[in-house]
């Protein structure tokens, strides 16, 4: 089953690549397991998914002990990280996708002993409930980094409220990918900002023609 769904999840994303002329290789599939078990996980990676998300920190590192042999995972964290949970994970993940105060990059400095590729989560709907930097403070907010030499940005994160429009899901997406394109431009070696983490299972068809060079999956790859 996890075969025949990540065949379909490919071919969309290559039609979707296809629609704006772009390379499916510049689209990255992050399968997000954080719903499911160690044994689909494990079946996931073997079917050649390599990055791997979860967001609830025991369960993921549980996980990844009991996936020490493969070795060519990269494991991303999505959703909060509470500060007081970030000594347990940070050290343990590649990605971390949902950087939104300068409290938690405190934390991060204070305990990573590598550098930390991170995503700035970007509030683009402006949703009271959304969590993310406002997108009127992203500039002043990634400046702040500057000196923080444990984390680097390497993109932008959002996403696009659960019952959004297809209208809606695009000038979402739009908006984050040209905040993206802002903040390369900068070039800043702190953050080079060239990427962008965008779409799920409902809409990651939408970011790809919107830009997207990472999409989170995880009901479409495991549903029945």
């Amino acid at each position: 089953m996890i075969s025949d769904n990540l065949r379909k999840v490919q071919q969309e994303i290559q039609d979707s690549c296809a629609l704006v002329s772009r390379s499916s290789s510049e689209v990255t599939l992050v399968g997000v397991t954080k719903s499911v078990d160690l044994k689909q996980t494990i079946e996931l990676a073997k079917q050649g998914v390599v990055h791997l998300a979860e967001n609830r920190t025991d369960q993921f590192l549980a996980k990844k002990e009991k996936m020490r042999a493969f070795t060519n995972v990269s494991w991303h964290f999505i959703g909060n990280l509470q500060r007081r949970k970030v000594k347990t994970v940070i050290n343990e993940i590649d990605f971390f996708h949902a950087l939104d105060s300068l409290k938690l990059a405190n934390e991060i400095q204070k305990r990573a002993e590598k550098t930390i590729y991170c995503f700035v989560e970007v509030n683009v709907s402006g949703e009271a409930s959304k969590q993310g930097v406002a997108k009127e403070e992203l500039g002043d907010f990634i400046e702040q980094l500057a000196s923080y030499d444990k984390i680097k940005i390497v993109g932008l994160m959002t996403m696009a409220p659960l019952h959004s429009t297809k209208t809606e899901q695009h000038e979402i997406f739009y908006k984050l990918k040209k905040m993206q394109e802002t903040i390369k431009a900068k070039n800043l070696s702190f953050a080079p900002c060239t990427q962008t983490s965008m779409g799920m299972s409902n809409d990651f068809s939408i970011a790809i023609q919107e830009g997207a060079t990472l999409i989170r999956v995880g009901t479409a790859l495991f549903e029945d």
